[in-house]
This record gives C-alpha cells, structure tokens and sequence, in this order.
C-alpha cells in the first residue's frame, strides 16, 4: 500500500429507511471492494425477497435483528479503498432511540454523510444529526439528497431542500464552505460512482469523487499538543540502565527534540531531550503517534499527568461546564456522584446543575431536573481535584470526557467540555 494515500474516516446518518446502508453498500460495490461471494449472497438473498435490484444494504446489516427489519441497530465499521484513499465508513442508526450511537460513532470521524429522503425533505430527524454533527465538531458535511430517482430527479425538489438544510447551517458553527449538497441515488447508483445522466442540471462532483478531493490536512484538527503520559518506561537493563521514558498518544500539535514542557500538575518545567517512536529515535513527532519521550531534568511524572509546551498551558479547574449526552438509561440527576474519565486521569465528579435539556433543532434549551437516555444537556460539575483541559471547540482530545457509574462501572455519559 502506497505510504501517500490519504486516510479519510467519515459517519453517515440519516433516518429510517433514507438509504445509508444501501448508499455505503453501493460505494463498497462501485469500488469493488465486496467479494465474490459476497456479491453473490447479495444477489441470492435479492431474489429470495423478490427484488428485481442488488439490495446493497444486506452489504453492512450485520445483526440479524437489522436485516429482518431492514434498520440499522448498532454502529458498523466499513472499510474500503480507491487508488487514491482509504476510507472507514461508521454506518450510525437513525432512530432517535440510538442517538448515543451515532454520537459514538461518529466521535472520531472528519466528515459526516447526512441523508436525506427526497420525498420527505428535511425532518426532525435531520435537525437532530446535524445538530450532533455540529456538536463534535464535524470538519465537512456532505448532505445527500437520496432517492432522487422517486422524485423524477427533479431540480426543484433538490433545491426545495438544500433551501430548508441552509436554514439550519445558518444557526450553526459550519461556515457554507464546509457543507456540499449532491443529489444521489442510492439504489440505481446515480452520482455514485458514476455521473448520473438522469440529473444534468447538477454539475458537481459524483459523493465518491468529492470524497476523493477532500484533503486529509483540511480535516485534521489544528491545535496544540497535549501528551496524556499512560505509562513510565523503566526497562532497567543493562543497555537501558538509566533510561526513565513517559509514554502515551500525542494529541493536537507536533513535540519536537528541545522543545520547553510544562508538567502538570506540578507546573514543573523541563526540556524535551529525546522522543522515541517504536524502536527509533526521531527529533518531531507528529498528532496520533504512540511515542515515549525522556526529559533532562529529573522530574515526578506519573500516569494521568500531562506534558504541554510551555507557551500553551491549558486551563486547571476543579469546576467545569460541559455539554453532555447520556448514552445510559439510568438518568444523570443533580446531586449524584460518577468518576470523571479525561484522557487517561480519573477524578471524582458531583452533577452541581443541570442548566437545561437541549432542542436539537437549534432553538435552545428547557429546564429540567435529570437528563435521560439521548438526552442533550448543559451540565455543571464539582470535582474533587482539579483536570487541566481546554474546551472541547479548541482542543477535542483533551476537551472530552466520559462519565462512569461508580457502583457498576458502566459508562453513563459523554461529556464535552465548554
């Protein structure tokens, strides 16, 4: 595999029965990345139920329960290729009931894919997933206008739509160069793979095309670093006798040989005398890489401490106010007690206010006393030791958090840091 290829991680979502899994089962078939077999049980199983088309969907409906009932359930990880790109496709539910999985789904992804049904428009379904995509700040939004084959791929219908989608992008933090409009058929491949005949008064790229131009630099996020350390390295051998190294994932922004770092929480200050990578000793590293970095000056660092450069040091607090989706069905109430998850550190947290229950159509929020499962919310917290982050916008990694049911130790929230 080329070193060069680019590495694009998108979500789809959409609501029932708008065709996203029929959609990624047809970009799987156009870039011929289903096998034989698979083509033929597709083929097979398109017969039996009396189709007179390849239903592309049988292609990612893993569980039983959603090829039955022709419904995405849980969130699925589709991986395929073109010349030029890889992909990984998370293939989210659209029922409302599954919003956590769509949140968790489509946390790591750089673009998101939201369908829509060219005979229903824009319903409250659409308000609720680009308003998610909104809040995990999503880099490029391509909205596909799907079944246009339904609609006699009528122009008016496609522009009927974009006009009610630019309302909402409008009460959003998405700029217009971040969203593209491109009307499709999922079933009949139509401005697919391929330029659809049906439709020439579009004259944009086809979705696999348009995914194709999309630069991996212009989806990244750009910010400063932030190294969780995850583990001291004290090997004690006798060729590494003195070597004490802090490992952990870079986030953000590049760490580089000499570079001046703040530890915290002691705001203690050194200078970075070496990064290793593997079995190699390189002089920058760059956001993603798993790495262990030693330092010149003997220093206390431990796991669930962090390394930041000195000239960008994040906030250190032990109050925080945080949007939140619940993603349990116990409910989050005021006064209860979780262990807060940031990065690898744990503290303990107390729910101080829940400030409102957020609409997802962007048209504010409502008071209320607990938040249930896929509720949104605005929530106030107490914690017993200070977490030095930053918001969620500037810096995603070290700006998101996890709630944990300190009784079951079952995750209970998601949290995003304001």
């Amino acid at each position: 595999m080329s070193e060069n290829r680019k590495l694009i991680k998108i979500a789809t979502a959409g609501s029932v029965d708008d065709g996203k899994s029929t959609l990624i089962g047809r970009l799987l078939y156009d870039t011929k990345s289903l096998t034989t077999d698979k083509i033929e049980a597709i083929e097979r199983s398109s017969k039996q139920r009396g189709y007179d088309y390849l239903d592309f969907s049988l292609a990612t409906d893993g569980l039983v329960a959603e090829r039955e009932q022709g419904i995405t359930i849980d969130v699925a990880h589709i991986y395929f290729n073109t010349a030029k790109t890889n992909f990984i496709v998370a293939d989210t539910p659209g029922h409302v009931e599954y919003t956590r999985n769509m949140v968790t789904g489509a946390s790591t992804s750089q673009v998101a894919i939201i369908l829509i049904d060219a005979r229903k428009g824009v319903i409250e379904q659409t308000y609720r997933h680009f308003f998610i995509a909104n809040l995990l700040r999503i880099s490029h939004v391509v909205v596909a206008v799907n079944k246009m084959d339904l609609v006699d791929y009528d122009e008016e219908v496609f522009l009927k739509i974009k006009a009610d989608f630019d309302v909402l992008v409008a009460k959003s933090d998405f700029s217009e160069d971040q969203i593209n409009f491109i009307p499709v058929s999922a079933l009949k491949g139509e401005n697919i793979a391929r330029k659809s005949s049906e439709m020439p008064w579009y004259v944009g790229n086809t979705l696999l095309d348009h995914l194709e131009v999309l630069e991996t630099k212009d989806l990244e996020e750009s910010t400063v670093a932030r190294f969780p350390v995850q583990y001291v390295i004290r090997p004690k051998t006798e060729a590494w006798h003195d070597f004490r190294g802090f490992s952990g994932m870079l986030y953000g922004g590049n760490l580089k040989v000499g570079d001046e770092v703040t530890l915290l929480p002691s705001l203690n200050t050194s200078k970075i005398k070496s990064i290793h990578y593997f079995d190699q000793e390189i002089q920058e590293a760059a956001p993603g890489s798993s790495i262990a970095v030693t330092l010149e000056d003997e220093v206390d660092l431990s796991r669930g401490d962090m390394l930041v450069k000195s000239s960008a040091v994040p906030r250190s607090e032990k109050q925080i106010t945080a949007t939140i989706c619940q993603v349990n069905s116990k409910a989050l109430t005021v006064g209860k007690k979780y262990i807060l998850q940031h990065g690898v550190n744990r503290v303990m947290a107390k729910v101080d206010q829940i400030e409102s229950r957020i609409h997802t159509d962007f048209s504010g929020g409502e008071d209320a006393h607990s938040l249930k499962l896929n509720d949104i919310g605005r929530v106030h917290f107490r914690l017993n030791k200070p977490i030095h982050f930053d918001t969620y916008k500037s810096n995603k990694s070290n700006g998101s958090f996890i709630l944990i049911d300190e009784a079951e130790y079952d995750t209970v929230s998601v949290g995003f840091i304001e």
